[in-house]
Parts: C-alpha cells; sequence; structure tokens
C-alpha cells in the first residue's frame, strides 16, 4: 500500500515536558506524540518532524508536524484516536493528508512566537507557568522604541545560545508587536527563523529597557556587538508561545485553532 503523508497541528502545555525534541528520558512532546500514534495504529512509532523546536516549558499553540504511514484514516480518526492516547495537556487539534513536497519545517515560510507577561508587584499564582513576571512598571513605549532597531535581516549572534546549532546566525525578524490589556503585556515575533534562545534573549533586553535598567539606545549597541556577554540575562520560558509557522495558502492547511484563540 502507498504512504500517504499526514500533517497534524497540536497545542500542548510545555510546564512539564522537557522540550520537543525526543530525549532518551521519553518526557518530551514529540516522545509523547509518537507513543501516542503507535498506540492507535497499533504500530511501530512513525517518525514525526515538526516545524519548530520549542524549549523545555515553552507552550505550543499551533505545532505543526508531519509523518508518512500506509495506513488509510480519516482526519477525525487520527485527531480523535491520536488524543485519547495523549495526556490532558496534549491535544492534536487538526489532521490533514498533504502532498508528498510538503514538510513541516522546510515548508515554511516564517514562524511566529507570543511572550505573556505580568506586570504585578506579586507573582503568577492561577497562571503559574504560563505567564512570564516582572514587578517593576514596564514602559511601552520604550520598548517599542528598541525593538526597531531589531526588525530586518541582521546578525543576531548577541541573542544566541552557546548551544545553538544553526548554520549562520543572520536571520530576518520581520514583525516585532507589544501590546499590553490590564496587567498583561503580549510580545508577538515573527521571523524567517529563530537562533536557539533568540526570543528569550531578547525579551531579557526588552524587559531591561522597559524597566529603566538601560537606555533605549543600548538595543543596538547590544545587537551590533554580536557578543552574547553584552546583553542581559535568558528570560524564563513561562509564558513563551509557539504560535506556529506560516505557510503557502497552497497548503491549504488551517492557521490556527481554538488553542489560539484561548491566548490572552
Amino acid at each position: 500500500m502507498r504512504a500517504v503523508r499526514i500533517a497534524l497541528g497540536l497545542s500542548y502545555l510545555g510546564t512539564r515536558y522537557q522540550g520537543w525534541q525526543s530525549q532518551p528520558s521519553g518526557l518530551t512532546v514529540q516522545d509523547q506524540l509518537e507513543q501516542a500514534l503507535a498506540r492507535f495504529t497499533a504500530a511501530d512509532p512513525p517518525s514525526t518532524l515538526c516545524a519548530g523546536r520549542t524549549d523545555a516549558g515553552v507552550h505550543g499553540v499551533r505545532q505543526v508536524v508531519h509523518f508518512d504511514t500506509g495506513l488509510q484514516r480519516e482526519p477525525f480518526s487520527w485527531v480523535r484516536g491520536t488524543n485519547r492516547y495523549l495526556a490532558d495537556d496534549i491535544a492534536v487539534q487538526w489532521a490533514q493528508a498533504v502532498p508528498d513536497a510538503f514538510h513541516a519545517r522546510a515548508s515554511a515560510l516564517a514562524r511566529r512566537y507570543a511572550y505573556v507577561v505580568l506586570e504585578s508587584p506579586v507573582r503568577p499564582s492561577l497562571e503559574a507557568g504560563r505567564v512570564g513576571w516582572v514587578f517593576r512598571p514596564l514602559d511601552g513605549d520604550a520598548m517599542r522604541a528598541a525593538a526597531e532597531h531589531l526588525r530586518g535581516e541582521h546578525d543576531f549572534s548577541s541573542f544566541r545560545a552557546s548551544a545553538c546549532q544553526a548554520l549562520s546566525p543572520v536571520k530576518d525578524l520581520r514583525r516585532v508587536e507589544i501590546t499590553r490589556r490590564g496587567a498583561y503585556w503580549r510580545f508577538e515575533f515573527e521571523a524567517s527563523a529563530f537562533l536557539h534562545h533568540m526570543i528569550r534573549n531578547i525579551m531579557g533586553c526588552l524587559l531591561y529597557i522597559g524597566q529603566g535598567l538601560q537606555p533605549v539606545p543600548w538595543m543596538r549597541e547590544v545587537l551590533l556587538a554580536r557578543s552574547r556577554a553584552i546583553a542581559a540575562p535568558t528570560f524564563a520560558p513561562d509564558g513563551l508561545y509557539f504560535l506556529g509557522p506560516v505557510y503557502a495558502a497552497h497548503w491549504g492547511l488551517p492557521e490556527h485553532g481554538a488553542a489560539y484563540d484561548w491566548l490572552p
């Protein structure tokens, strides 16, 4: 029987997982998904490829994966059958057969992330792990002005983790939007691709500026230095959400699911 390529859209809370990528411990989102697929299909676990690997503690709103299988199932069957064997904090949102030419990672034109940060003198409780936290007031205008220095194609070495395996530090940061609703700030990022810890390191610098610990021009100094040593500490993964990849319309994949609408 000819193999068919299936794409899945996933949402997950990353709090209790060691990131996306499979580890010997089995405590990753990829491991949990592949084990669930194996139980549903009563076959060997399929090898899944994702649109963007997330770190430990980072959440996924619209992770997209693909895998090849010789089994024939209706899309709703892939969704319900796989979810039956997944923990409550991981859910397949949709499933769709795609052409063999589709690749969850290589076909992505861009990737999007959001950080949700609580500004409060008291740490989070109900939303612990789901939001970042700062106890000093933030200056939105200062952070937006600082973000302007980062837009476009640059060498982002100053925001790159030492363990980053990307072939080049040059990325195209196409969009940074900073909004506020009550005590919650939302930072949205879109780029061609991101370096390891790039957003968490950018966030550390933006929040330094927002709290008045550094002036706005300091962001450009950090960028041009191309040195991680000059930047602010890496911000916690709490409150970081992978919003998902951007694909060309001809693939016909859903742009977002219910989890996207829930996000603050």
